[in-house]
Parts: structure tokens; sequence; C-alpha cells
């Protein structure tokens, strides 16, 4: 039985949610494998939609286990106000399993990442204040909390003193800001520990023995390619990898389990924050995209860039994921242009590149390559196969798969759970 890696291939914000949810029923197991409470899912089911940040989308599927995996960093105070959320609906959440190595934001990873952004000024990154970079920051610099440190007052105390005793200089003596006490920041993490507790588990080895038994699992990425802090537009990234491989460190599965790798494209482009976006549009077409698309970031409540389709980032998302698959989302969008542009290589210098150039430099300088691709002005939102789609959408979803690199196997025409036309099966 497979396990298989979901992940965006753009900028984040493709529709992962969709997709997880969509194969939710079919999986036993979605884990989350990297990110925290800076990823937003957007699932639609029957008349509900739910905003999902730091759980994984299984978790709305009732016979799925959702698991958080190591690689996550994880607010406390968020975790268990989503769970509380989605009690309150009716969802059960008891399933839910949480690595007790996975990194815990605290108060002043989000106090660091706020006062550094301000201090940036033009130079910001753009990141949602959150405490996401601050938090693996402290992981690779190992005085991160975990977990698992909730369960031990005296390491847990003496981890955070040890946090604290460089950031407090930093805090007074370069932003000026009162040093944050480490009784308080003790004291108050302490008071989520019993409420996480029955979530706590070694999810390395359940997720282990579930593929050795032949269970499904499905990794889900937060963000996107192009936002991997390796592979992406640094230093416009996140902190972690979304890519395929991320798949692996963030969950303890090793790359020989994994079956089959999902890219989930949107039919245009979007981003959220700074960095640079060969395709985004200024005028009336973008702005007719962030209206019809509903181009409003799930997590950080800001309008998303937006552009036409970049299949050079696409095939770039192929090479560095592995991918088998991809799952092309919000088609429907797209109803009522006479002709599609679609970025098809980058201009850098005079000269035409098909590939993703390596050099931060060129790739700010990219001038997209555009191919006119005829429109369609027919309602899609009903189709149920690839045939019902008009011949120009038909045309329109050939050449995106033909740029990318990997065969389209499922098309979202609209945002409900049932408006997905499946072309391949992912199981």
């Amino acid at each position: 039985m497979p396990a298989l890696v979901l992940l965006g291939a753009q900028w984040g914000d493709e529709g992962k949610g969709k997709a997880t949810d969509l194969l939710g029923g079919s999986v036993d197991y979605v884990v989350r494998y990297q990110g925290g409470n800076n990823a937003g899912h957007t699932v639609v089911v029957g008349d509900q939609k739910y905003a999902l940040h730091l759980l994984p989308s299984g978790i709305l599927s009732p016979g799925c286990t959702p698991v958080i995996g190591n690689g996550v960093v994880v607010d406390p105070a968020v975790l268990l106000s989503e769970l509380s959320g989605l009690n309150e609906r009716g969802v059960d959440t008891s399933k839910l399993l949480v690595s007790g190595n996975a990194h815990l934001i605290t108060p002043y990873h989000t106090t660091i990442d706020k006062v550094t952004e301000r201090f940036l000024g033009k130079r910001r990154i753009g990141t949602t204040g959150r405490g996401i970079g601050p938090t693996y920051a402290d992981k690779i610099n190992r005085v991160g909390i975990r977990v698992q440190d909730l369960y031990d007052e005296s390491i847990l105390a003496q981890k955070v003193d040890a946090a604290l005793d460089f950031k407090n200089q930093i805090l007074a003596k370069l932003y000026n800001r009162r040093a944050i006490e480490a009784g308080k920041i003790v004291e108050e993490l302490l008071g989520y520990a019993e409420q996480i507790k029955p979530y706590v588990a070694d999810t390395t080895l359940v997720l282990n023995n579930a593929l050795d038994e032949g269970k499904v699992v499905l990794f889900e990425g937060g963000q996107g390619t192009l936002l991997d802090v390796d592979h992406g537009t640094y230093p416009f990234v996140t902190s972690s990898n979304p890519t395929a491989g991320g798949a692996c460190t963030g969950a303890g599965v090793g790359p020989t389990k994994i079956n089959r790798v999902i890219g989930i494209l949107k039919a245009y482009t979007t981003r959220v924050g700074a960095g640079p976006f060969p395709t985004e549009l200024f005028d009336e077409d973008g702005e007719a995209l962030r209206r019809i698309g509903g181009e409003r970031g799930v997590t950080t409540g800001r309008d998303r860039r937006c552009g036409w389709f970049d299949a050079v980032i696409a095939r770039y998302a192929t090479r560095v994921n592995g991918l088998t698959d991809f799952f092309l989302t919000k088609l429907d969008v797209l109803t009522g242009w006479e002709q599609i542009p679609v970025c098809v290589a980058y201009e850098i210098e005079g000269k035409r590149v098909e590939e993703l150039p390596y050099s931060q430099t060129d790739f700010h300088h990219a001038k997209p390559v555009y191919e006119m691709l005829p429109g369609w002005s027919e309602d899609i939102t009903k189709a149920k196969t690839f045939s019902d789609l008009p011949k120009n959408a038909q045309g329109y979803v050939k050449a995106l798969e033909e740029l990318s690199g990997a065969p389209i196997s499922a098309i979202g025409v609209g945002p409900g759970r049932n408006e997905t036309i499946e072309i391949n099966s992912f199981l």
C-alpha cells in the first residue's frame, strides 16, 4: 500500500487542503511534516467551510488518524484553540497524534519574530509574525523546547533559562524592549501540558508500523516548493522544507517507503509576502483573479499577489520533488477570459531561459515569455469528467501538463469536496 507525499508546487496556497481532504477518506493517516501555524488550508465540506492552520486536513475525515510530525513547530495555544473550535462544530479530534519531538513555539519566539521584521523595515521578509523562524532557529542552535519537555519541569526551566539568557540581551540592547521573565514562560507552558498530553506519541514508530502493516499514509506539506528554505526563492522563504525530502526528516520515515509524490498546482499563480514573482499582474486581470479566486491568505488575512501560470516554476517543482502527478486546482477561476497567457520561459538580459535560474539576481530580473492559449466562457463547475470540459479548457489542461513535466491526475473545478474531476486514481 502506498505512502504518498502531497505538497504545493508553487508558492503555497495552491489548494492542498482540498486535495488532502479528497484523499482523506481513502487513507489511514494524514501527516503534517513541517511548518507551523503559518500555513493555512481551507476545506469545504458540504455547506461548511473549515480553515485549518496547524492541524492536518485529514482531521476532517472520520476514519483517518491525523498526525503532527517531529518536523512541525507547534504553538500550544493555537493547537488547543483549533481543537476546541472543531470540537464545538462536532468534529471528532480524539485521534490526533502529536510528536513528542516536535518543537514548541513560545511567546518569546513570536516577540522576536515581530520586532525583527519591524527592525528590518524595507528589507523585511514578510513573515507571518507567528514565531516560526525563531523557533526553527532555536532548534538548529540546540536551544529549542520540545513537546516532551513539558513533562519534565526541571528540564523545561533549564531550557527556557538558556534560551532567554541570550534573547533578553538582544531584546533589551538592540530592540529596546523589556526582558522576558523565564518563570512566566515556564508557568504558561506547563499550563498546556495536561491538555496536550493525551495526543503526545512516538509518531515515527506509529507511522513506520502503520506502513509495515500495509496502511496508507499521506504526508501533507505546508507552504510550497518555492518557499522551501533550501530550494525556494531565498531569502523570501519559510524556515523549513516543504519539498518532498522534508517528509522523510519531518516524519521519520525513510525515502524507500514513499511511493508517490503529488504536486498541487493552481491554474494560475499566487504568492503571499515579499520576493520575486515574474508573472505578477498589477492590472485589471490581476484584480479579477484575486476577486474571483477569493485570494486572501487563510492564515495571514493578506491579499495574495496574483499572476498567470508559470510553467518554469512548475517544471522546477517536478524536478526537485520527483513529482509523479499534479492536482490542478481552481481551473474554474479562469472561466471568462478570451485568451489566457501562460509563461513558458523567462527572458534574462536578452536571453531566453527555460529553467529556473539558480542565481537570485537573475531570477529577480526574469521577465516572463508568454504563449497565448484560447479561453472559454462555459460554466465548468458541474463537470464530472474531463470530456465534460469545454474543448479550450481541455486544451489548457493538456498544455499545462506538457509544459510542467508530469501528468495531471485531478482537476479542481470549484471549491466543494465533490467539485473535482479525477482523471487517474492517486491510490
